[in-house]
């Protein structure tokens, strides 16, 4: 079930009825059965799946929890561990690493793939399940005695399939405490999804088949057009993303539930450590605590920090998708992160002036430039197309073409005009601050916006980029 399909408005509506009027001993029951009811719709089967992480890792909590046995406890840990990493694996890369196999080895002959079917959010509820377990084991938080809490824990259906990837330590207590609807958190409720719902369908679902279009034909463009559809993409993706994790963090709002913010204004990032602190922070933060560090960190020595820093972020890029293009993605941007440590450890004190702020928009598309390139491998399907696409566009030919710098910068001044008093004021919910009678009129117009788009494009509903993932 989409967020963006007319089905979903006439199941969220049912959902808050029954949360509001139904009776409070039933309504985490009615929660977890919305859940399963919002994962099912698109196959009932993979229901099956959540319930093994559930089962296995509300035991396996309890159990690591009630003994003081170092090597019981590493046993429950790594059945906690390998459950989860053996669904993921299965259904996620299974082929590719079958495909791998044979390609390097040059074994023909045989069937090389299973008709496998991803399950949407696999990747995000396993990691989430994960760290529940792991942070037991560390004595950073005490397991609930609730299987139904630690249900909906599991399967809260606003951030199950795309983040973000939640902490125990943070969403339990808050599911534990449920009560149905917040009264007092609607009007921030209603702006967190007002700001999903305009990021999604009326940003990034029409510049998409704009990008599609420059992405699959490119070698018939002239450069600009391929550097143009690059552009697009890495605002359409980040409109895409962060527009799903404002509606789940608006969505969970009104169930009285602060979720974390996912997506913190990336392209205004000075350097490529700060966009990995802004951007998809569930997931950075994820990998940051439960493999950087672990690896070691940065305790023991430049070299081997850069070990773990690659390591890391190769492995982030293999999270995305079996693809050896999110491997060399991971790879991009963990040459970037070690590059910058070399380069960022003599620190300046810089005092507030002209120079100063130039010298930080200097950095800024600096990295948005490094980033840009990251989008290539990230968007297409393999290395030859990737090297295509870069070769066309480092070979420059053609004219520019004035019709598609004007896009660009229209879409810049859409960033700009959402992004950057957020930014300023250190607040996602700004609009809050504006005067009632122009935050009503902003609401209004643009929730007429969302809906005539939706209605016209209603048999082309887009699903959000990351469901794949």
């Amino acid at each position: 079930m989409l967020f963006n399909n007319p089905q979903f408005f006439v199941f969220f509506g049912i959902c808050i009825v029954l949360l509001s009027f139904g009776p409070r001993k039933y309504k985490k029951c009615i929660l977890l059965f919305s859940s399963y009811v919002f994962y099912g719709f698109w196959d009932w089967r993979f229901l099956l799946l959540i319930w093994i992480s559930t089962i296995v890792d509300y035991v396996v909590g309890r159990k690591i929890f009630s003994t003081q046995d170092f090597i019981k406890r590493k046993i429950l840990l790594f059945i906690s561990v390998f459950t989860n990493l053996m669904l993921l694996g299965f259904f996620k890369y299974f082929n590719f690493f079958i495909d791998s196999f044979i390609d390097l080895f040059g074994i023909d002959g045989y069937t090389r793939t299973l008709n496998i079917i991803l399950p949407v959010g696999i990747s995000f509820y396993t990691f989430q399940t994960m760290s529940y377990t792991i942070d037991i084991y560390r004595k950073q938080f005490r397991p609930t005695k609730s299987l139904l809490d630690f249900s909906n824990f599991v399967a809260f259906f606003p951030q199950l399939v795309a983040g973000p990837i939640e902490r125990a330590k943070n969403l339990l207590p808050q599911i534990e405490k449920f009560n149905g609807i917040s009264i007092k958190h609607i009007r921030s409720a209603i702006v967190l999804i007002f700001l999903g719902y305009t990021k999604k369908v009326l940003i990034s679902d029409n510049i998409a088949p704009i990008t599609d279009s420059y992405f699959d034909n490119f070698i018939q463009f002239d450069s600009i057009y391929a550097m143009s559809g690059l552009i697009l993409f890495s605002f359409q993706i980040y409109f895409d993303f962060s527009g799903y994790s404002d509606i789940a963090r608006g969505i969970a709002k009104l169930f009285g539930i602060d979720l974390m913010i996912n997506f913190n204004q990336p392209y205004f990032s000075v350097s490529p450590s700060e966009f990995w602190k802004r951007w998809h922070i569930s997931l950075s933060t994820w990998l940051r605590d439960y493999l950087y560090i672990p690896l070691g960190g940065n305790r023991n020595g430049n070299f081997r920090t850069n070990i773990n820093l690659m390591t890391t972020m190769v492995l982030g890029g293999l999270w995305h998708g079996a693809s050896w293009n999110f491997v060399f993605w991971g790879g991009l941007h963990g040459s970037y992160l070690m590059m910058y440590k070399i380069f960022s450890r003599k620190k300046y004190i810089e005092k507030r002036n002209l120079f100063t702020y130039l010298n930080k928009l200097i950095k800024i598309s600096l990295v948005y430039l490094l980033v840009l390139i990251t989008w290539i491998p990230f968007r297409t399907q393999d290395f030859a197309t990737t090297w295509s696409f870069l070769n066309h566009i480092i070979f420059w030919s053609g004219s520019i073409d004035i019709g598609a710098l004007i896009l660009i910068v229209f879409i810049l001044f859409v960033l700009v005009i959402i992004d950057l008093p957020a930014y300023i004021t250190k607040d996602h919910l700004y609009l809050l601050r504006l005067p009632k009678w122009l935050m009503s009129g902003i609401l209004l117009i643009g929730t007429i916006g969302i809906a005539i788009t939706m209605l016209i494009y209603q048999a082309t509903v887009r699903p959000f980029i990351y469901f794949q993932f």
